[in-house]
């Protein structure tokens, strides 16, 4: 490996547009943010260096069963985010960059490409409105004063339309990616001639011009050793410097460089956009937290867990491993969680083991032959998430504790002859951390105010009886959250101990004052008074039935002036029925 003579970005970004750089599948995915990507420019123009890259040629004998992938030109979060792959066959040699992915990408980016990211306050949707396209500009009016973060030149990623926005009127704004037009020196002349710039704009631009096509700013050192494995190990060196690869970024290279028939890479990521598109948000990690789950004795992030050899089980079970993973979170779904209110996602991993050692991953969610079972599972997942089980660090020995339920010999990947259904008590057997319910910790259950990602998982074991599978549910008030007006309960003439509950939300937006009721009860509730509403409903059902269906105390008014007793009355009650769900 030796250090080679620099080159200038230019030279760089037309070796990436010719295919003449490419990327090895143990790169990680480009992540860098919009505003790293600004001040990676700043420092060019202000003469900093970027360190060094690090660059493998490739021969025709290491190209042989090893993929490569070409470098994103226009990224878009969430939605274009995966490198295609690169089809090196009969192209000869070409350059491998093992480090330095994320700076060459920023810069082509800036320079040739665009960068797309999500609005604020707007919903994800793959349109322009939500995730619009934007292009790197920079300010040629001034440099930057007094910036916090130590910029002098004002990089943006911008909408071509707010170029022109009244905001932005005193800042004349360049496209960078127009340089590119501007390579050639007369060519460049004549358009500073012709746009009859200030002596500032010419400066800068003169300056930008000089960076990317004149100033050698890329240095680099050339392996040239036809050895994978080789290449891998000086990969991961280099990388566990400056900022670590994350354990699945490890592991991800172990595997896309051993996997022999399938695409590592392609099969994982595609198995999170589609778990995606269930609502759940996983990451490579959890795919492979999940591997050693099932195969592993220690299920420790640490690249000594994860060897070659077992990178060639991972990829014979590949598609019994996926088909597990994609079952859990479809049966996760029909319980009605979303990714907001699953609360840990490790839950999920014994549900996974469960499903993958019993080979019950195509119909289990939707046969009836399940039900009671998928009963059972949902039950212990709305009280694991309640307790907080993975909570507050040590989830991988919680993790390993109830795999004990499971299997007394994780390496044998066989579940003790007597399970025949998710063993729910067997788990909580074996957790060894505080699990005890008692009236304090229920006490601070309800006061979970309405939007909190726990109230969900509250409310469907108070309420088990509603079709959660297809979302025919509503979390609704049983007093009208708008009746609690604070200058009409001012002129109520309550007591202050009165007054205290309807004002408070740990009693008006809490479990105490919330139901869970079908779609169609809801809409004849609206914003009926608690009185109006049970009376017209009960016309037709016996009152003490339906009371005690949702969970409303019996014997004790329901009219808005008596609200503080029937928060009280409610309160007591919820708490004996949690207590008993818990225990």
């Amino acid at each position: 490996m030796s250090f080679q003579t620099p080159i200038t970005i230019a030279e760089a970004l037309d070796n990436i547009e010719r295919q003449r750089y490419l990327l090895p599948a143990i790169q990680r995915e480009f992540e860098w943010p919009a505003h790293k990507i600004e001040w990676l420019f700043d420092s060019l123009m202000r003469g900093y260096p970027i360190s060094s890259f690090l660059f493998w040629n490739v021969e025709d004998l290491s190209k042989s069963g090893y993929k490569f992938y070409k470098f994103l030109r226009d990224y878009r979060e969430r939605y274009c985010i995966h490198n295609d792959d690169a089809n090196v066959q009969g192209i000869g040699n070409f350059t491998a960059v093992l480090d330095g992915q994320q700076r060459l990408t920023s810069l082509y980016l800036g320079l040739r490409g665009s960068y797309a990211y999500k609005e604020h306050r707007l919903g994800w949707k793959d349109d322009q409105r939500s995730v619009p396209t934007r292009h790197l500009y920079l300010n040629i009016t001034r440099t930057l004063e007094n910036e916090e973060d130590g910029r002098v030149y004002e990089f943006s990623f911008l909408k071509d339309s707010e170029t022109n926005n009244a905001d932005l009127h005193k800042r004349t704004w360049f496209r960078v990616g127009k340089i590119q037009d501007l390579r050639n020196f007369s060519t460049f002349n004549k358009y500073m001639t012709e746009q009859d710039l200030e002596p500032f704009a010419s400066d800068v631009l003169a300056r930008l011009h000089e960076v990317v096509f004149t100033v050698p700013v890329i240095n680099y050192f050339l392996e040239k050793e036809q050895d994978l494995q080789k290449a891998l190990n000086i990969f991961i060196r280099i990388n566990s410097g400056g900022k670590p690869l994350d354990f699945s970024d490890l592991i991800m290279s172990i595997a896309v460089a051993n996997w022999e028939k399938k695409d590592a890479r392609a099969e994982i990521h595609s198995l999170v956009d589609r778990i995606q598109e269930e609502g759940f948000t996983i990451s490579k990690d959890f795919v492979f937290k999940a591997y050693l789950y099932l195969y592993s004795e220690n299920i420790q992030f640490k690249v000594t867990n994860f060897s070659r050899a077992n990178a060639h089980n991972f990829e014979q079970d590949w598609e019994r491993i996926r088909d597990a993973i994609q079952a859990a979170f479809e049966l996760v779904r029909s319980f009605a969680y979303t990714d907001f209110t699953l609360a840990s996602k490790n839950a999920v991993i014994p549900v996974i083991y469960y499903l993958y050692h019993r080979d019950l991953c195509r119909d289990f969610t939707t046969s009836v032959h399940y039900k009671e079972d998928r009963e059972i599972i949902k039950k212990w997942l709305h009280v694991t998430m309640l307790k907080r089980i993975f909570g507050s660090g040590g989830a991988d020995g919680t993790l390993a504790q109830i795999r004990r339920a499971f299997t007394d010999d994780v390496t044998v990947t066989k579940l003790k002859p007597e399970i025949q259904s998710f063993p729910a008590s067997g788990i909580n057997g074996q957790i060894k951390r505080d699990t005890s319910v008692g009236e304090d910790f229920v006490e601070e259950l309800l006061k979970t105010q309405k939007d909190d990602r726990y109230a969900f998982c509250i409310l469907a074991l108070l309420y088990p009886q509603l079709d959660y599978r297809n979302n025919d549910f509503h979390k609704d008030h049983l007093h009208p959250i708008s009746a609690f007006n604070p200058k009409a309960i001012e002129s109520m003439g309550l007591t202050e101990e009165a007054k205290g509950r309807f004002l408070s939300p740990e009693w008006n937006n809490s479990i105490v004052n919330l139901q869970m009721l079908d779609s169609n009860e809801n809409m004849s509730k609206q914003d009926k008074s608690l009185t109006d509403w049970v009376t017209s409903e009960t016309q037709r059902k016996e009152r003490v039935v339906f009371l005690d269906r949702l969970l409303i105390p019996d014997q004790v008014s329901l009219a808005f002036k008596d609200f503080s007793e029937f928060a009280a009355r409610r309160k007591v009650l919820l708490t004996a029925k949690l207590i008993e769900i818990l225990k």
